[in-house]
């Protein structure tokens, strides 16, 4: 089946994820500790963080994690800390945190559009930080549909999100591919019925992704090539 829509995940996708979330994280982490040295050690535990290095290890929960489930692992260090209250601010933190582009990303979508390509984005990050993000990257206008884990559609690895945005782009899932950097993503393309595509812009490496992928590309800057060489589904 020829490809008529491509979605793609964000973070470690669209943009790097140790170069954007690294520093960004250690101050997440210190202000919501309070700046005590136990509560910020034990938050970085929780969440993978290396403090020294400021990285993520490869089995980080916060890879593919919603901002709930990421909340819910600091909780337990932040005695008396409201969940709501705690997402909130998160939310309002990622929002603006600058984010960096695994490749040039306006020219590369104007390709991807000029190959007839649909477009959508579906994150475990909740949708208004999403759509900050893209927007910012000059992308508002790019993609026909967008969600986040907030967005009623469940979160990856589930399908729903997937099966969404086919649908709000009137492409048969068959004909669909998910782009990106977590098994959750891969894993959620092959729920959705979807050709799952792999990069390596994120924290997890090649063999790691390898076995569930249909392909892997160092980053989505390879995509054009791929369309050009007659890319067809695997579903």
């Amino acid at each position: 089946m020829k490809l008529t829509a491509l979605i793609f995940d964000k973070d470690g996708t669209l943009f790097d994820f140790h170069a954007t979330w690294g520093g960004w994280s250690r101050g997440l982490i210190e202000a919501e500790a309070g700046d005590d040295p136990v509560r910020i050690a034990a938050i970085a535990a929780a969440l993978g963080y290396d403090l020294e290095t400021g990285r993520f290890a490869p089995d980080s929960i916060v890879i593919a994690s919603t901002t709930a489930e990421i909340a819910d692992a600091m909780l337990p260090h932040l005695p008396g800390c409201d969940r709501q209250a705690l997402i909130a601010r998160m939310n309002a933190r990622a929002a603006e945190a600058p984010q960096v582009p695994a490749v040039p990303l306006a020219p590369l979508f104007a390709e991807l559009a000029a190959r007839g390509m649909a477009l959508g984005l579906v994150t475990n990050d909740s949708e208004a930080p999403a759509r900050a993000h893209i927007g910012a990257a000059g992308l508002a206008a790019t993609f026909g549909f967008v969600a986040g884990a907030d967005s009623g559609f469940g979160f990856k690895p589930g399908p729903g999100q997937l099966l969404a945005c086919a649908e709000a782009l009137s492409a048969a899932p068959g004909a669909c591919a998910m782009i990106g950097d977590s098994l959750h993503d891969l894993q959620a393309a092959r729920a959705a019925g979807m050709m799952a595509v792999a990069v390596l812009t994120g924290l997890v490496p090649r063999d790691a992704l390898a076995p569930h992928a249909d392909l892997v590309f160092d980053d989505i800057g390879a995509l054009p090539a791929w369309l050009d060489a007659g890319a067809i589904t695997q579903a």
